[in-house]
């Protein structure tokens, strides 16, 4: 081995060494499915509520505290129902905070809503009987969607499936007893509630016409899926149950 060679060589190994190891690596907000991002992602969660509480208790504007409070556990609650019950089913998409640019887009623009009217009509944003019953709405919104999920078990699921599955069957009871799609009432009156607890005149009307037209686009197919499914038990579950959503 000439001279050329063996310093060729010697800069090749130095710079294989200075590669970065895979151990080495930061792997984490890479979109899998991983402890340590399973533990980042908890971890801003309960961030965001601890802050959310505290800015409630001492902030100049309270219901936004309220609000810091119940978005984050909105989405805990998502991923623990699934974690439970839907295991093969978990993934970081579960929290549904990477839940598509429309639904970014809308918690942007009620935030933006919120300052810019904090800014130029402070008095709008008094907490009064209007916020407390958008508070009462979210608690309600809350609760009927995580008590659908616990009800339906494994039956729920956060996409549409256009197979049956062997175990699949059609949850009636409990809350479904009342309502056919709780998790949707759920979480169409929790979204409104939030605007009213916010105070946001704007984005509330925007929400109505924005959940109604997503919904009943979505209730309609899944409706469409369940009758292949079910067949004659779901139209008899269907007649006698109401959705309970306006215009849906």
């Amino acid at each position: 081995m000439n001279q050329d060679e063996s310093g060729r060589l010697r800069v090749e190994r130095i710079l294989h060494d200075r590669r970065p190891r895979r151990s080495d690596r930061i792997e984490i907000f890479d979109g899998r499915h991983t402890a340590q991002n399973i533990s980042a992602y908890g971890f801003l969660l309960g961030l965001v509520c601890g802050g959310g509480l505290l800015y409630s208790f001492y902030g100049q504007i309270p219901q936004l505290g309220v609000f810091l409070v119940a978005l984050p556990t909105f989405h805990f609650l998502e991923y623990v129902a699934t974690a439970l019950f839907n295991a093969e089913k978990l993934s970081l998409d579960s929290y549904l905070i990477n839940h598509g640019r429309q639904y970014h887009a809308a918690h942007t623009a009620a935030l933006v809503e919120f300052i810019i009217e904090y800014y130029f009509f402070p008095n709008w944003k008094q907490f009064g009987y209007l916020n407390y019953f958008g508070l009462f709405l979210l608690i309600i919104g809350q609760g009927c969607r995580t008590v659908a999920m616990f009800s339906a078990k494994h039956n729920f699921s956060h996409h549409i499936v256009d197979q049956k599955e062997n175990d699949h069957v059609l949850v009636t009871h409990g809350i479904y007893k009342i309502m056919r799609h709780p998790s949707y009432f759920g979480f169409f009156w929790w979204a409104l509630g939030a605007q009213l607890l916010l105070g946001n005149p704007i984005c509330f009307i925007g929400f109505i016409f924005v959940l109604q037209r997503f919904f009943s686009e979505r209730i309609t197919y899944e409706e469409y899926t369940l009758e292949r499914f079910f067949g004659q038990e779901w139209r008899d579950y269907k007649s006698k149950t109401p959705t309970l959503m306006p215009f849906v």
